[in-house]
């Protein structure tokens, strides 16, 4: 076998390199926090912009001073929120907030004032109906600064005097704004001139077009944590089971991802650890909580005898959670850990929000999911997508796999976390003996 020259291997670091940062960061400028990188990406333009286009159908420019990797997004509820420094999750007036402010900016003077600025905004909102100050006028205030600043962030405003914030200063404070004009025409990845409106955007950006399920499939597996079958159509599961030994090749090779192969899914695995905006186990009290719910609701739910349709078991991809089981074990939980563990007073003083923001991030991570239609019931299809497969090919089949209902669905991925399992034979339709052992967290 002839080894790889040290010159074909350190091409394919680089690639490799600049493919990841640009998968978690799909606009990096020449002067923001990933510099030191831009010329890997400036250097191997042509080739990482082949390589999206086939593998995950993403359109890539690159341009003196920035790369904007386009992503298509994956629907409606499946995007990558944006969050305040404070860690809370953008509301929609901020999203709106940020939406008028780069309508603006495409066509503002290269530098101006920060009043002129929210003056041109607010003149914006009004064009297209929307009240900026219906919430009370400190809170818009603080909103406005909200999509300000991750402006700044994406490097389309630089804060050449003062500082965005002062928008929410009782005496109103000014600065003097720098603006990226062609960075504000790359923030939108979406179809803007075909869409009626938003939900239009998103769909039609979601569409992967002659990719078909390929380039769905991709799509979900480098932007997810884990993929379940039952949330691909027939046409997707089958092209997957198929291809996905050849996949985790590809996958490997481009992005330097492993793919762990299961009966209810895949995942692909970083094993840098970079490729995430999600941690579990991680710190503070909100991941601290919900690594403990998790791990108790796989002790109390875990199915018997899992299996898979080719040999005759039944597939088990999630599980009901009964009504009232997670604010039981949460409670339990507060009482043993809140204080001890130095939990947040504000959660431990509320307990629903609590509750919200531990569903939200098991949610994320897709170890729970409420329960509802799935895509492979034709839920939340591209208008035109062909989800079948041709006539005379079997594919898995899904149906009662997972809990449906109105309450909550533990997920297979869950049991991950499990501090304990049971060992079975796989030659045995029983365990002949059960082994428990320590799993790492």
């Amino acid at each position: 076998m002839t080894l790889p020259a040290a010159h074909d291997v350190a091409l394919a670091a680089e690639r490799r390199a600049a493919g990841r940062l640009l998968l978690a960061h799909p606009l990096v400028t020449s002067d923001g926090p990933h510099a030191d990188l831009f010329p890997l990406i400036r250097r191997h333009a042509d080739w990482l912009a082949k390589r999206f286009q086939q593998v995950l159908g993403y359109r890539l420019l690159v341009d003196t001073s920035y790369a904007r990797l386009f992503k298509a997004g994956l629907g409606a509820g499946a995007g990558h929120r944006l969050e305040r420094s404070t860690g809370t999750a953008f509301t929609p007036r901020t999203y709106a907030c940020l939406a008028l402010a780069l309508s603006v900016l495409v066509t503002a003077p290269e530098q101006l004032l920060l009043s002129q600025l929210v003056a041109d905004i607010k003149a914006a909102a009004a064009d297209a109906g929307v009240e900026l100050e219906r919430s009370g006028r400190a809170a818009e205030k603080r909103t406005l600064v909200a999509a300000l600043r991750q402006l700044v962030d994406w490097s389309v405003l630089t804060e050449t005097e003062g500082s965005v914030g002062a928008i929410a200063q009782e005496d109103g404070g000014e600065a003097l704004i720098t603006v990226d004009r062609e960075i504000a025409r790359v923030i939108v990845s979406g179809p803007l001139a075909q869409s009626r409106d938003g939900a239009d955007l998103v769909r039609r950006a979601a569409d992967p077009g002659f990719g078909g399920p390929r380039t769905y499939v991709r799509r979900m597996l480098v932007e997810t944590p884990v993929v379940y079958l039952d949330e691909l159509t027939d046409a997707e599961r089958d092209w997957l089971r198929t291809r996905q030994r050849r996949e985790a090749q590809a996958f490997s090779e481009l992005l330097g991802l492993e793919t762990e192969i299961r009966a209810e899914g895949v995942a692909l695995v970083d094993p840098e650890e970079e490729l995430t905006d999600l941690r579990l186990p991680g710190t503070g009290t909100v991941a601290q909580a919900a690594l403990l719910l998790v791990e108790r609701l796989v002790e109390r739910l875990r199915p018997d005898e899992p299996g898979h349709p080719a040999t005759g078991g039944r597939l088990v991809i999630g599980v009901a959670v009964p009504d009232g089981l997670v604010d039981e074990l949460l409670a339990g939980l507060v009482a043993e850990y809140g204080q001890r563990g130095n939990w947040q007073r504000g959660f431990l003083e509320d307990p629903s929000a609590l509750r919200v923001a531990v569903l939200d991030l098991l949610v994320r991570m897709r170890l729970m999911a409420p329960a509802g239609p799935l895509r492979a019931n034709g839920e939340s299809l591209p208008e035109g997508y062909d989800g079948t497969v041709p006539e005379g090919r079997v594919v898995t089949d899904v149906q009662g796999a997972r809990a449906d209902g109105t309450g909550w669905v533990l997920l297979a991925a869950a049991a991950r976390y499990a501090t304990q399992v049971t060992v079975r034979r796989a030659a045995e339709a029983v365990p002949v003996t059960d082994t428990q052992q320590e799993l790492p967290l």
